[in-house]
């Protein structure tokens, strides 16, 4: 063969090598089977978050398949009415804060506010808080004689059982099991398990949507007292931290699509915390703090699901309060087993996001909140401190911004790890024994108001609702409702 022979074959060779890769590299990609929601059998009992039973059932197989469109039951009840609305954890602006125009009691009578319920809600063991929309409320909860979990919808009215959705989902009590907020809108109501199963539901029938086991789906490890994570509502669009093989994702919340999802490089694990929206820097985002790091992603059109910032100047393996945003540049963050607490500052500079430490709160002495989020009021933050406070344990005090403690409920008024919230210039705080107290939203002193023991149960640290003044509140296996107004017309 000549070299001019020669020469012609390898420029064929070389021209069909070339043919081959761009056919490779352009063909459409091969689909994508629907993989079955399952559950890591293994990981979950190293985790301590499954149950002895379901283990044993599944020896001879790796995974347990979850249905999470479950069953239906339909009862008696029916809608009430209400003009205002608790649409998902921490109120209709996230802040606890009830924008209702009903004026509150300034004092309760012998035995505190009047029940407005004939009996009350029967519950699981658990800590689940309601949310209101509509005359309805709903919560989630766990039947432990069949073994899942439930999102149940009641009357307001009443207090009566209107429907259930549950499925099957074996989960043995650790301080309870159910941990949740639902989140609702006029058309859907999602719910996050304990074993993080997302579920969407008609919010007036219960018809099932779609569901989404982030284990098994999305790389998430249920943490150790189970996920406290609430789903978040966006719009259309329902914004979850899996913190797995995705630090967070947004679901198309009609059709239950991954829309957009944020890396994790850091491989931050999830936390107790919920994703809470914030416009910092006059940016819309989406903060998430991971048992890793804190981040912000952005909840812009157009860069949805970008990382703008992260740090792990703050990282604590148990967090279950959430961000708490301060103002256009400070966000505050806390948590309790000794951790205390930090305030973060946003600087931007030449087109990136620069994090630092404004203060610390000293972790033994300091200003911290172990299972709460704090409460935000004219610059100001409140909280019930944490059990490693010292002699500060579990009182109701007051932080201004600049990091220095304004008041505190003193020795003979603590609260343990009971939730509170704000409606009406006052704040109302629960303590674990189902005790209730009223307090005036002072910037000055502790001033207390009122109390009595509302609830007979025990470990009451459910989040709080409050609609047309209407509180609903739980201990860990009942929930009641009374009437906090100054006039009662019905």
């Amino acid at each position: 063969m000549s070299e001019r022979q020669l020469s012609t074959v390898m420029i064929g060779l070389m021209a069909c090598v070339a043919v081959g890769f761009l056919l490779l590299l352009f063909r459409s990609p091969a689909p994508i089977a629907p993989r079955k929601r399952v559950t890591d059998i293994a990981a979950e009992q190293a985790a301590g978050t499954i149950g002895g039973n379901i283990v044993a059932a599944a020896s001879s197989a790796k995974v347990e398949q979850v249905d999470i469109e479950g069953e239906f039951m339909e009862f008696d009840g029916q809608p009430g009415e209400t003009a205002g609305a608790w649409p998902h954890f921490r109120g209709t602006d996230f802040s606890n804060i009830s924008n209702d125009s009903v004026a509150l009691a300034e004092s309760w009578e012998e035995g505190g506010p009047p029940l407005l319920w004939d009996k009350p809600i029967d519950l699981g063991e658990g800590h689940s808080g309601a949310v209101v929309w509509k005359g309805r409320l709903y919560v989630m909860d766990y039947d432990e004689e069949k073994q899942g979990d439930a999102l149940r919808c009641f009357s307001v009215a009443d207090g009566r059982e209107i429907w259930r959705r549950w499925y099957k989902s074996p989960t043995k009590r650790n301080h309870g099991v159910s941990r949740t907020v639902p989140a609702v809108t006029e058309n859907y109501t999602v719910t996050i398990g304990p074993r993080c199963h997302v579920m969407c539901v008609d919010t007036e029938t219960g018809a099932y949507q779609w569901g989404i086991d982030m284990v098994a789906e999305h790389g998430a490890e249920v943490p150790l007292w189970y996920t406290g994570q609430c789903p978040l509502i966006d719009g259309e669009t329902v914004v979850l931290a899996p913190a797995g093989k995705s630090l967070m994702m947004g679901v198309n919340i009609a059709t239950g699509n991954i829309m957009w999802e944020t890396s994790n490089p850091g491989n931050w694990k999830m936390s107790h915390a919920s994703v809470m929206p914030m416009t910092l820097l006059g940016e819309k985002m989406y903060v998430y703090c991971a048992s890793g790091g804190v981040a912000g992603i952005s909840a812009e059109d157009g860069s949805v699901g970008e990382l703008l910032w992260e740090s792990t100047l703050w990282n604590n393996k148990v967090t279950s309060p959430s961000p708490l945003k301060v103002d256009d540049q400070r966000l505050f963050l806390t948590a309790g087993n000794g951790a205390g607490s930090m305030m973060l500052e946003l600087k931007e500079a030449s087109g990136t996001i620069a994090v630092e430490v404004a203060f610390e709160q000293d972790k033994s002495k300091g200003f911290s909140c172990e299972q709460q989020t704090p409460i935000l009021y004219d610059q100001h933050i409140f909280a019930v401190l944490p059990k490693a406070a010292g002699e500060r344990r579990e009182q109701f005090a007051c932080l201004n911004t600049d990091g220095e403690i304004v008041w505190t409920s003193g020795k003979t008024e603590r609260y343990g790890l009971g939730p509170f919230l704000m409606a009406d210039n006052k704040f109302f705080i629960l303590n674990d024994n189902g005790e209730l107290s009223m307090i005036k939203a002072s910037l000055t002193a502790f001033e207390p108001l009122a109390q009595a023991q509302v609830l007979k149960g025990h470990d009451a640290w459910a989040p709080m609702a409050l609609v047309d003044g209407k509180l609903i509140l739980r201990d860990s296996k009942q929930m009641i409702c009374l009437d906090m107004r100054k006039v009662r017309t019905n």
